[in-house]
């Protein structure tokens, strides 16, 4: 299609990573389309996160829950839509992610074919995994022509967070930042086979924290145990606030760590995304599908003959892809990130 939109619709992902990197997608449609607008159609909870990424007009919120076809919702929602947008590029591979742009009567619905959405999609792609392995690449592929070179040039994710938010969050949580702060990210929503040991994240914190800094565990409710598990460990100097922040909050509070260190998890592409000096730990899952895009960031991964296995449950019952990464490894990588590690000096304010 020759089409030059000026409206753009994304239906985003129904995960925090993916759509962090969904940021990298609306870079590269106003390079293309300066005078464009993009608004992007996300569940409730993503509202506060899509409002951080830079270049987005508005969230479009729809009120279906997760996993529910909800119809009548999206019927409702396609309705007030109609006449508003050129173009809809419609990131998830589901059919039910189809349904608003194709009942909102969009002109050009682009994405993916996969679950038998022909008809709702009248500009499909036929993905190819080969030319296309990152999960961000087949996103910005999709704001491209079919004929555009492969894989395309991915510009990295931004974040941007508004300061008196992040005052109201440490005000709200009672923190501080008179110290270097660690986030630490000990939960993975996929599974045990993403979250490496709570024994291991609190030792890294453990020695940060004899250095001088303060130790934020940051995570979902699910997270609440592990998070407590390493603060136990760590003792005073750690903070427990997984479950006690909302996604807008924890977003907030990452943007002032000095340091990160998470599993592969969506609050991994969040640290990447604000830049902040970040190690990423893989286990059952590929560095090279999921990467953290930040050029302050390093992987850690053993690369083991069963790894990756993209198993939920370790399916050996060892999970030494993660029990065998030591911390120290991380505290290797979290040098080459920070030179002055050992000195434990206050970070300067112009440096968060």
């Amino acid at each position: 299609m020759g089409l030059s939109p000026s409206r753009i619709l994304l239906v985003g992902p129904s995960w925090v990573g993916d759509m962090v990197m969904a940021q990298s997608l609306v870079q590269m449609l106003l390079r293309r389309f300066p005078d464009g607008e993009v608004d992007v159609l996300a569940p409730a909870w993503s509202a506060a996160l899509v409002a951080r990424m830079p270049g987005v007009r508005r969230a479009v919120t729809l009120s279906a829950g997760h996993g529910r076809l909800g119809l009548r919702e999206r019927l409702a929602l396609a309705r007030r839509l109609r006449g508003s947008y050129d173009q809809a590029l419609v990131l998830p591979n589901s059919l039910k992610s189809a349904l608003v742009p194709f009942l909102a009567r969009i002109p050009q619905r682009t994405g993916y074919l996969g679950e038998c959405r022909y008809g709702l999609l009248n500009d499909p792609r036929k993905l190819d995994k080969h030319r296309l392995p990152m999960t961000v690449q087949r996103f910005v592929a999709l704001g491209l022509p079919k004929d555009a070179q492969q894989p395309p040039d991915v510009p990295t994710p931004r974040l941007e967070v508004p300061a008196a938010d992040v005052q109201q969050a440490l005000g709200e949580l009672n923190l501080d930042t008179a110290r270097n702060i660690l986030v630490l990210c000990p939960g993975a929503e996929y599974g045990p086979a993403k979250r490496w040991p709570a024994g291991h994240f609190a030792e890294v914190g453990s020695i940060l924290a004899e250095r001088g800094w303060k130790v934020w565990v940051m995570g979902s409710a699910k997270d609440r145990e592990a998070a407590q598990t390493v603060c136990d460990l760590v003792g005073p100097a750690a903070v427990n606030l997984a479950g006690r922040t909302s996604l807008a909050q924890a977003v907030d509070l990452i943007s002032l760590a000095r340091a990160v260190v998470s599993n592969d998890s969506g609050l991994m592409h969040v640290a990447a995304a604000l830049d902040r000096p970040l190690v990423a730990v893989y286990g059952s899952s590929d560095p090279g599908f999921t990467p953290p895009l930040s050029p302050t960031s390093r992987i850690v991964s053993l690369s083991l003959q069963c790894s990756p296995c993209f198993q939920r449950q370790c399916p050996e019952g060892h999970l030494n892809c993660l029990q065998s990464l030591t911390p120290d490894l991380v505290l290797t990588r979290l040098a080459e990130l920070l030179p002055d590690l050992d000195a434990g000096r206050p970070v300067k304010a112009e440096e968060r």
